[in-house]
Order: structure tokens, then C-alpha cells, then sequence
């Protein structure tokens, strides 16, 4: 079995300054695939924008060479306080409408960490963060997208936890981020990690390629092995040339994806 990877671009960091016509002729130019758009960044695609405005990106987006793949929300659902909890799902639902609207596919959240210091058993927040996916995804089923959870927080970027997240949600419109965090690695490798989440794997935030703490061509590896078959969305620093680190990047991706295609 063979799958495939495509490139494309989160705009948490290189692209934050950069609006939406720089983005899209940036990844065009640089021949980037797809983006998740950060919010609260230059390019302002954001659920407050009115149905025109709406119309307008969508547009731009079709009749470019780059799809927009995905919404970086910070909506997060490990807060005790009950009123928190719930504007985090409302906003998250806001941003479901705006996919639908706009094209896009996914929605990505995330948790944010436990609340045992605040008293609150672990497996509680664990749980309070699965019904509240499951409640987005049940929103996000009906615009036909899909919620991504991010393995990420201090606490809860284990993959055991997030797994635990997910078999509370049990929505099939709820999926999983990989983020590629250190804390995947176990003995060198991925494998124990990724096992835990692979019914869930939707999407990946890849970072520094060149890092030798993290074994992503392990992880190309095992993608294409399994019949994996979407996008990895680079998430790494500004530069000053940006054109440049772009192509750069690109390049040692596409090495990586066909020496994993090779032993697929």
C-alpha cells in the first residue's frame, strides 16, 4: 500500500505578516499547495467577515493554484469555568460556518493543558474535552467540515492523552493534527506514538525537516506505508527571504516523501 503527502502551509509564523493576495502569489510562486490560516494574522479571513466578504475569498482561493485547506483556531475546551468552555464552542462553530462558506475543509482546535491545579481530575477534563468535540463535530457534520484536533498543550500533547480525548468524542467528523512533538518519540522512534492515533490522523503540522531529535523520514515512512493519503502543513519561523526558505523547504519534502515512496 502507497499513499501520498502534499505540501502546504500554516501561517502561524512565516506568513502571519502576509496578506491574503502576498499568501496565495507567495505559495503559488513557490509551488506550495495548500494553506490552514492562523487566526488573528494579516490575512483577516475571519468569522466576522459578512457573506460578500465570504464570496470573495472563496473566489480568490478557486481561482488560484492553492486551496484552502483549513482554519488555525486557538478554541480550546479544558477550561473549569463553565461560561469559557462555552463561548470556546460557539467561537469553534463560528469558524465551522466560515469553512463551509469559504471552502475549506477542517477546523483545527486544540487542548491547552489540564486543570489538576485547579482541582480537577485529569480523566474529568479529558472527558469534558471529548463531549465538547463531539458537539463541534456534530455542527461541523451538518456544513459538511470536519474538526482537527491538535496534539498540542503542555500536558495534553502526550498522545495518550489525546487518545483518551478522542474515544470520549467518538464522532467520525472529529480527526487529529499530528504535530510532530518531541514527545512522540519514544526510543528514537515514532511508531508507539503514531499507533495510538492513527484511526484519527487527518492532517500533520510538520516543522524543521533538518531536525535531528525528530525522525521524519520515520514518519514519511510509516505515512505512505499505511496508504496515508493528504497534507503536511509546514509550521516554521519568519525569514528574511522567504521565497528562498520556501523552495528550500519544498525541496528536501519532496527528497523525503520519495525516498518513503521508494520503500513503500
Amino acid at each position: 500500500m502507497s499513499g501520498s503527502l502534499k505540501l502546504g502551509l500554516v501561517t502561524y509564523q512565516l506568513a502571519a505578516e502576509w496578506d491574503l493576495d502576498t499568501l496565495i502569489a507567495n505559495c503559488e510562486q513557490t509551488g506550495w499547495e495548500a494553506v490552514e490560516l492562523r487566526t488573528e494574522h494579516a490575512h483577516r479571513v475571519e468569522p466576522e467577515l459578512d457573506a460578500s466578504a465570504r464570496a470573495e475569498v472563496r473566489r480568490r482561493f478557486e481561482s488560484s493554484k492553492v486551496r484552502l485547506l483549513s482554519f488555525g483556531t486557538t478554541c480550546e475546551y479544558h477550561s473549569p469555568d463553565p461560561d469559557v468552555l462555552r463561548q470556546n464552542i460557539e467561537r469553534t462553530k463560528a469558524f465551522v460556518d466560515l469553512a463551509a462558506d469559504v471552502g475549506a475543509v477542517g477546523v483545527k482546535v486544540r487542548p491547552n493543558g489540564l486543570a489538576v491545579n485547579k482541582g480537577v481530575p485529569e480523566e474529568v477534563t479529558l472527558k469534558q474535552i471529548g463531549d465538547a468535540l463531539r458537539e463541534c463535530g456534530e455542527a461541523a457534520s451538518a456544513k459538511g467540515v470536519e474538526i482537527w484536533l491538535e496534539v498540542h498543550g503542555k500536558e495534553t500533547s502526550e498522545p495518550s492523552r489525546i487518545r483518551t480525548i478522542m474515544q470520549h468524542c467518538g464522532h467520525p467528523s472529529v480527526g487529529v493534527t499530528w504535530n510532530c512533538n518531541h514527545q512522540d518519540v519514544k526510543n528514537g522512534s515514532i511508531k508507539e506514538s503514531y499507533d495510538l492515533l492513527a484511526p484519527w490522523v487527518r492532517v500533520l503540522h510538520i516543522h524543521d525537516l533538518w531536525d535531528p531529535a525528530y525522525p521524519y523520514q520515520e514518519l514519511f515512512d510509516n505515512l505512505l506505508e499505511r496508504g496515508f493519503n493528504g497534507y503536511a502543513l509546514a509550521e516554521i519561523p519568519a525569514s528574511p527571504d522567504p521565497i528562498r526558505l520556501m523552495r528550500f523547504y519544498k525541496a528536501l519534502f519532496e527528497a523525503m516523501v520519495e525516498l518513503a515512496r521508494r520503500k513503500a
